[in-house]
């Protein structure tokens, strides 16, 4: 198969050879409705010491494209084109053949690293077998030891040690780091990473991508990185390509394309990411409607209905990849002449929500106060006669307190004790330790009948709008739902879901549909409008859009925040993600095993902060430009967080500590020994409170 001419030229090191090159790959899948497009006609080049990244949307055609260069596409998958790596073409070998390849020159990065690894063999074992099955003539024992050689380097402590470890006792990260481990393990020349850090909390995040760099620089290799975060390709690419609906729209070297972005979709996507960075809310810019459904597209750029700029010849050529002004920059856009430096927000029409009160803070009633919060749960043993022998601290000591009107983010790595607070306080019920007042009540003295109706004030949002919505009713009987528990009567419960539905941005006639029927964006539209059937007080929101498209998520970030200035809402918002915090929230608690360890404004916290988890934290979260973020200082915490049923001694923080390791004797000592308390530092506002015996600003945004 002949090679058609590389759509650009790479633009890795000076001299670098082509390690793969695709030309017109084009793959579908036979379907109820007719064949899926899933990719259609995508060309690039990777050079060596490359690092590319692919940009877009799910369903964009992302991962297929990466699956059909490794050959791992399924039988029914219909693949044409050429992908040529080095000399040799890929596409038409058998699966034998490219088993010689794959894994010796070629290596993949899996999105998931728990269903990458077999868990019925040691990770050592795993890992030395990938060693073997590519160097014929290797002895065990030199496979096992190039195997612990691999753990040490992508820094798993103890690699002897944990090599005899399984899959299932690794954390997150730590798995993640052992399959990048399998990947370099022969030195490849070409790894593609598909979404590598997905599922990772944003600390383990910047240790994997720091991993992957130095991957690249012992190996040398092009990297092919498939991701949706705009912010970890800013860091980590020398050059983007944007895709939507199977093609390429957009392609540049990283700076140029975040500088100047030449396609609207590119614009959209990159006014839709919350900035860590921003000295004030902007708005965000979400990209109305969805990707088209692969099947028998209509004429003309498949990005056309949901274009702001799209005109009659949009809908009727699709356009080619063409060079546009700059160097090896091509769009495949119609009026991409036009774009210049306009802002996204200027073209997609987004404004933004006067979220000031008009009302002082110490004006406004409590909504919620959390005074001492604390839940343990036993850890037992034995299997006949099950005895105590110990606790597992998931919140210890925890207070807060929400006003109306007002959003409070809590955040922190998985494991510090967010979803269980949110537990506690959602349970209504008096805790095992401190208090919990809602509206000026306590919990603690409610009764089942005065619970229920407190209930009304207090609603949640759950993380994934699948899981929390019933698949076999109709959308109006989930909003009604509510109405429907609390006896509100049915003529009254019919009069409110067409307005509920409206208030959230959705049209009443589709009351009748299912929830398989919606985006998921609009599922969790319909969740937020069924949590507010009761027109409660307090919504607690539970990782809300961190399930969703960046487009996507920045429609219902938008609506939040109108929602919470029209009704008056307050809000108490758990996340992940502290740019998505740095936009909706008025405060921030940052907590970690258990306990929460800073709190104050969020502008305050953000621009100056003292703790140094904190610190960690936000110098962790990526910035979607290059040049910024090429230039941060990068705080990288060591080891996992410790287990909440033995926590250390003194500071909790101290054993992943680096403002402790730099201390003296005497005041390691203090660490070790004595737990701080939150307390605020010297010339700090009021509401600033810090647990550090030696807390100082440091401000790494």
């Amino acid at each position: 198969m002949v090679s058609a001419e590389p759509l650009f030229e790479t633009s890795g090191p000076v001299g670098a050879e082509t390690v793969l090159s695709v030309s017109d790959l084009t793959v579908s899948f036979p379907s109820e409705e007719g064949r899926v497009d899933a990719v259609r006609g995508l060309s690039y080049d990777v050079a060596a010491g490359e690092v590319l990244g692919i940009v877009g949307e799910s369903g964009s055609g992302k991962s297929v494209s990466s699956l059909a260069v490794m050959g791992l596409l399924p039988a029914q998958a219909r693949v044409s084109g050429s992908v040529r790596f080095r000399d040799t073409e890929l596409l038409g070998r058998s699966d034998r053949e490219l088993s010689r390849i794959r894994g010796r020159r070629i290596a993949m990065v899996f999105q998931d690293p728990l269903s990458a690894l077999t868990p019925v063999y040691t990770v050592g074992d795993q890992i030395a077998e990938a060693v073997a099955v590519h160097r014929r003539g290797i002895s065990k024992a030199d496979a096992q030891r190039r195997a612990v050689e691999l753990l040490d380097l992508v820094g798993i402590p103890n690699a002897a040690a944990r090599a005899k470890a399984f899959p299932h006792e690794f954390s997150g990260g730590m798995r993640q780091r052992a399959v990048i481990a399998m990947a370099i393990a022969n030195d490849p020349d070409l790894i593609i990473a598909d979404e590598p850090t997905t599922a990772l909390d944003v600390t383990v995040q910047a240790q994997v991508l720091d991993l992957l760099r130095t991957a690249q620089r012992v190996t040398g290799a092009g990297v092919v990185l498939i991701t949706h975060d705009l912010g970890v390709v800013a860091g980590l690419a020398d050059r983007v390509m944007v895709m939507y609906a199977g093609r390429a729209v957009e392609s540049a070297p990283v700076d140029e394309l975040y500088a100047q972005p030449r396609m609207p979709y590119t614009l959209g996507l990159l006014g839709s990411v919350p900035r860590l960075d921003a000295g004030q809310r902007r708005p965000l810019v979400p990209i109305e409607g969805q990707p088209p459904a692969l099947v028998d597209l209509p004429p003309g750029c498949a990005f056309a209905p949901r274009c702001p700029l799209a005109v009659a010849v949009c809908r009727e050529v699709d356009p080619d990849l063409e060079p546009v002004p700059g160097v090896q920059h091509r769009a495949a856009c119609h009026r991409s002449g036009e774009l210049g430096r306009r802002d996204a927000a200027e073209v997609y029409g987004a404004t933004a929500v006067d979220a000031e009160p008009g009302v002082p803070r110490d004006g406004r009633p409590v909504v919620l106060r959390v005074d001492g919060l604390v839940k343990r749960y036993p850890v037992l043993r034995g299997s006949v006669v099950r005895r105590r022998v110990g606790d597992v601290h998931a919140v210890d000591g925890v207070s807060f307190e929400i006003r109306e009107g007002e959003t409070l983010g809590l955040v922190g790595e998985s494991g510090c004790g967010k979803t269980t607070t949110l537990m506690e306080i959602l349970e209504l019920a008096a805790p095992q330790e401190g208090n919990v007042e809602v509206l000026g009540r306590d919990v603690a003295g409610l009764d089942r009948a005065a619970r229920t109706r407190m209930r009304r004030d207090v609603q949640v949002v759950f993380q994934d709008p699948v899981a929390s919505l019933d698949p076999r009713m109709p959308v109006a009987d989930i909003i009604a739902e509510p109405l429907v528990t609390h006896r509100v009567p049915k003529d009254e419960a019919r009069r409110r879901v067409p307005e509920l539905l409206r208030l959230v941005g959705l049209r009443p006639e589709h009351a009748s549909r299912f929830p398989s029927e919606f985006s998921g964006g609009q599922r969790q539209r319909i969740g937020i409008a069924r949590a507010l059937a009761l027109e409660p007080k307090l919504l607690v929101l539970d990782e809300p859009v961190s399930a969703l498209d960046v487009s996507i998520q920045a429609g219902v970030i938008n609506l939040l925040e109108e929602l919470r200035v029209r009704l008056g809402l307050a809000y108490l918002f758990v996340a992940h993600d502290l740019s998505v915090v740095r936009h909706i929230a008025d405060h921030v608690a940052v907590m970690y095993l258990g306990r929460i360890v800073e709190i104050g404004d969020v502008t305050t916290v953000f621009c100056a902060p003292q703790h140094p988890y904190t610190q960690a934290l936000l110098s962790a979260i990526p910035i979607p430009d290059p040049q910024v973020e090429r230039t941060r200082e990068r705080i990288l915490l060591t080891g996992d967080m410790p287990s909440p049923a033995d926590p250390p001694s003194g500071c909790r923080f101290r054993t992943r500590c680096f403002r402790y390791t730099a201390l003296g004797p005497a005041d390691r000592a203090r660490c070790e020994h004595d737990d701080p308390r939150r307390e605020r530092p010297r010339g700090a506002r009021p509401d600033h409170e810090v647990a550090c015996h030696f807390a100082a600003p440091h401000s790494v945004v």
